[in-house]
């Protein structure tokens, strides 16, 4: 991308105001907490101090409305209480320039590192320098300066109370990101209607397991809706899948195919429904043609083996996300030939190895078998499965709630390798959310971990603390007065990627100049005083509370006409701030652009090594999966759930790089956009083939796969020197695993694990293909002119196996 193009796009995205759903009551209850402490201020001290505390509760809320799953009280008392230290200590110091500047560039370089420890922190820690610029400036004393930081104390206490005091939508983000996964499953079944091999974006998923850490006294009046869901969409996600894949045995058309159309669109439904009933806090409102389609007497004579089964655990997880949503208890109707008293359990049927469905989902009391116990990963008890085939996707995550023990075989014609024995369900427990002090020595380990020569984050932090002396110095220098407003800008605005940079540099200037000028016009018209000076800048405040979610251009906008109507309450006229607060803004967003374009952080070049990490992820957890039908009787299950959240973790590294390197204007150096997309593809397509070979995992008591074992470690073994070679620029080979899948069909003839095996011919053809797509060295061409065909052949993109 060119610079031209590059600036283009960032400056539309710095001026765009997107549609957020508002939270007028949180804005009104950050509101709230400014004016109370300008008003004390005022009676107390005088419009200096109001003015300076106001600061420091007005940072506080914003503090609260950052990225955390329930407003912190400790985040408003954290933020008052450094803004307030850092204002004394400038104080002390702003009388020696040189002593000052010193301050400045280690404070500024120690917010910069924060940025380290996660966004949230990163933007109070620079937000409460920006401000800090400010607010030195208002003492004329060391004792007014100890006032004001106590008053900047008192403001984020103020807002901290509030937060207590008046919860809005107390468990309002937990409930809409479980939603949100659930919504984002019930599009995927009907996206897999018309597309059998569709992706799925488990970001939502990774949402909601981050929104269900809570510490435990939340734990204790957690809504009983939110506990289990979770863990039920973890698992209803591959069964999805593994019912639509043509490879997985249903027809590409057909009637089996129209009849897993119908499954889907009833799962769709029930998920949907389900996700209204949790955001909501409603009992569950299940569509009955949804009900009835999973009541069908018909099913068992139309899909057969694989699809079949999954439908029956499509069926016992539905039937589980209903009950656990807060669903009503209904009639059962179980279907034509299922034994009696079946309640949602995978039994095999006699002679054909399918699974007998359970009732539709319409009984909350009624549980499947489908649990995996807590933390232990111990799968709870039930009927073993009639091939390698056969299980639920019980491992697949963690469970929330309690684990629910399974029954044995009731068919009289069930039959299985090993029933198990009952074993007493684990414990449940939580993920737990650490506390406000926990999170400081993290946040310190982070930030040691980044601070390296080459850590794009050491660079930002090199920057902003670079740039920061570098404008104080330069607006002291200028004879505009409030010179503090250039490095403030640069502060405000800098970030440790290229297009947030450069797309807030724009915002804060578009949204200055918009801001002042209406601030200006409101002045010159009313020629407010001190209280409806106050008054105004709560107003200002406010609706930058409420907009702060759209775009930072409405943002800014709200930020400078608060600043104004907030210093002409403390005594300054408009015309002393108005004029040069243009002009340094100005200058101060230019240094932040031009600093990085000097000292850049480039994404680009790294992509190499994001794509090499995610490899190195999604191979373990696909030699998991193997390892689980090699040995059915250990407990693999912690390690396939946690391979996978490895793996997904590592997929959103490399698609966040991605983002980040496709605004950036530089050149590829080794991996072409059009390598970076196909590549992408091919690990996506492994982590789908290892999903559906998850779905059917065996119980324990299964036959073991001997080979699989041996494939899992030449697995294991060449993705950790595939992604070595990716980082050294070499294209990766599969030589050890094609000998084991080799070796497997060798010594196992007669196809008795004829679905591992294949899915194993699949997993190597997708590293195959990935391969190629790094493999970016011109091919030599034929005498005929044209080029030889590939070693494996040619592949068919429309083949569901290979896509």
């Amino acid at each position: 991308m060119s610079w031209r193009r590059a600036l283009k796009d960032t400056a539309r995205s710095g001026i765009a105001v997107e549609r957020k759903r508002l939270e007028p009551l949180i804005a009104v209850r950050g509101a709230a907490g400014l004016a109370i402490v300008i008003a004390l201020s005022l009676w107390l001290f005088g419009p200096a101090a109001a003015a300076s505390s106001a600061f420091g509760a007005f940072q506080a809320a914003i503090a609260t409305f950052q990225r955390s799953w329930r407003p912190r009280p400790e985040l408003a008392i954290a933020s008052g209480t450094s803004l307030a230290v850092s204002t004394f200590l400038g104080y002390l110091t702003i009388s020696k320039e040189p002593l000052f500047l010193a301050l400045l560039v280690v404070w500024t370089f120690a917010a910069g590192m924060s940025w380290a420890a996660g966004p949230t922190i990163g933007l109070i820690a620079s937000s409460n320098v920006a401000i800090m610029l400010v607010t030195v400036t208002l003492p004329t004393s060391v004792a007014q300066a100890a006032g004001h930081a106590a008053m900047m104390i008192v403001g984020g206490l103020v807002q901290a109370a509030l937060i207590v005091l008046f919860p809005v939508r107390r468990w309002g983000a937990h409930r809409d990101a479980l939603a949100d996964a659930l919504a984002a499953e019930a599009d995927y079944a009907r996206r897999l209607r018309h597309d059998p091999v569709a992706s799925f974006d488990p970001q939502p998923l990774m949402e909601a397991r981050n929104a269900a850490a809570v510490t435990p006294r939340q734990a204790r009046r957690r809504p009983a809706e939110l506990h289990g869901a979770r863990g039920i969409a973890e698992r209803i996600r591959p069964v999805l899948a593994s019912l639509a894949d043509p490879a997985m045995g249903v027809p590409a058309e057909g009637p089996a195919r129209d009849r897993v159309r119908e499954l889907l669109a009833s799962a769709a439904s029930l998920l949907d429904a389900a996700a209204h009933a949790i955001r909501h806090g409603e009992p569950v409102s299940a569509p009955p043609a949804a009900l009835a389609t999973f009541r069908t007497p018909d099913t068992g004579s139309i899909l057969t083996g694989a699809p079949y089964r999954a439908m029956t655990r499509l069926n016992t997880l539905l039937q589980d996300v209903v009950e656990t949503a807060g669903g009503t208890p209904q009639e059962d109707t179980p279907h034509k030939g299922a034994p009696s008293g079946a309640r949602g359990t995978a039994h095999s049927a006699e002679n054909d190895g399918r699974s007998t469905p359970g009732p539709a989902p319409t009984d909350p009391g009624a549980r499947g078998t489908a649990h995996s116990a807590e933390n232990d990963g111990r799968s709870t008890p039930g009927p073993a499965p009639t091939d390698p085939g056969a299980r639920g996707t019980a491992h697949s995550a963690e469970n929330d709630g309690p684990s629910t023990p399974g029954r044995a075989p009731t068919h009289p014609g069930a039959r299985g390798t090993a029933q198990p024995a009952p074993t007493t369900p684990s414990r449940p427990t939580t993920r737990t959310r650490p506390t406000f002090l926990a999170l400081i020595p993290k946040a310190l380990k982070a930030m040691r971990g980044e601070l390296h020569r080459g850590s794009p984050i050491t660079r930002h932090a090199t920057r902003v603390s670079a740039v920061a002396a570098t404008g104080y110095i330069l607006g002291t220098w200028l004879p505009l007065g409030h010179g503090y407003w250039a490095p403030l800008t640069s502060v405000m605005v800098m970030r440790p990627d290229f297009s947030q940079t450069y797309s807030r540099a724009v915002a804060r200037l578009a949204g200055t100049v918009i801001g002042v000028a209406v601030a200006t016009g409101v002045v010159q018209a009313a020629t407010p005083g001190t209280l409806q000076s106050g008054t105004l800048a709560v107003a200002s405040a406010a609706l930058m509370y409420l907009l702060m979610r759209t775009g930072q251009f409405a943002t800014q906008a709200c930020i400078a006409a608060y600043v104004v109507f907030l210093l002409g309450m403390g005594g300054e006229e408009w015309t002393q701030t108005v004029p040069e607060r243009v002009l340094l803004t100005l200058m101060g967003g230019f240094l932040a652009m031009l600093a990085y374009a000097v000292y850049p952080a480039w994404e680009t070049p790294r992509l190499r090594t994001r794509l090499a990490d995610w490899l190195a992820a999604q191979g373990p957890y696909v030699a998991a999966v193997f390892g689980s039908y090699a040995d059915p009787s250990a407990s693999n299950a912690p390690d396939v759930r946690e391979a996978l959240l490895t793996a997904r973790t590592a997929r959103a590294a490399w698609h966040a790089a991605v983002a980040r390197a496709t605004a950036e204007p530089v050149r590829h150096r080794g991996l072409s956009r059009t390598a970076a997309d196909d590549a992408e593809d091919a690990l996506a397509q492994l982590g789908r083939v290892a999903m559906l070979l998850e779905a059917h995992l065996p119980e324990r008591g299964a036959t073991p796969v001997p080979p699989a074992a041996r494939f899992a470690d030449a697995l294991r073994e060449s993705t950790h020197k595939g992604a070595k070679a990716i980082r050294e620029r070499r294209v990766p080979t599969w030589d050890a695993v094609r000998e084991a899948l080799d070796a497997w069909e060798t010594e196992n003839p007669e196809n008795a694990d004829k679905v591992v095996r294949n899915t194993a011919t699949l997993v190597l053809d997708t590293l195959t293909e990935l391969s190629e797509a790094l493999d970016t060295a011109v091919p030599p061409m034929t005498l005929d002119g044209t080029a030889p065909e590939k070693p494996n052949g040619p592949r068919n993109p429309k083949d569901s196996a290979t896509r």
